[in-house]
């Protein structure tokens, strides 16, 4: 597996099929995509996995995490923000943080992340805000 940087438009396929099937593509655009970092990671050429990271002052924000379904529970997720929390050490990022799927807050907890503030949702998902420092 290789993950490397990807454009804005490289994400969206993925982003819709996992995180939003039952919307239309566009619902998978982010303000901010255009300035924001990709990543991608990719097994025998094909993407698998992405995840964007949108900066603002010292605090990074991790959006629009899909991994394919087929290839969930591998650790290309954990190899991915893995990638990106040692990336972000060398920049100015003091907080890194996200809003994250209730389904998914042991996964985030596993990388120091704590969830803080009250449980909210989006499109009937609940999420809770979740958030480390990066050191």
């Amino acid at each position: 597996m290789v993950i490397r940087d990807i454009s804005w438009e490289q994400t969206i396929p993925l982003r819709h099929s996992i995180l939003w099937p039952n919307k239309p593509p566009e619902y998978c655009h982010v303000e901010g995509d255009r300035d924001a970092l990709h990543f991608g990671a990719f097994t025998n050429d094909e993407l698998v996995c992405v995840a964007s990271v949108y900066l603002k002052l010292d605090q990074a924000r991790l959006r629009k995490f899909a991994t394919k379904v087929d290839c969930q529970g591998q650790g290309i997720g954990s190899k991915m923000l893995t990638f990106i929390l040692h990336s972000l050490k060398n920049t100015e990022t003091k907080v890194f943080w996200c809003d994250a799927r209730e389904s998914a807050l042991t996964f985030y907890q596993r990388f120091g992340m704590l969830p803080y503030g009250e449980r909210f949702y989006k499109a009937d998902v609940s999420y809770f805000k979740m958030k480390v420092t990066i050191e």
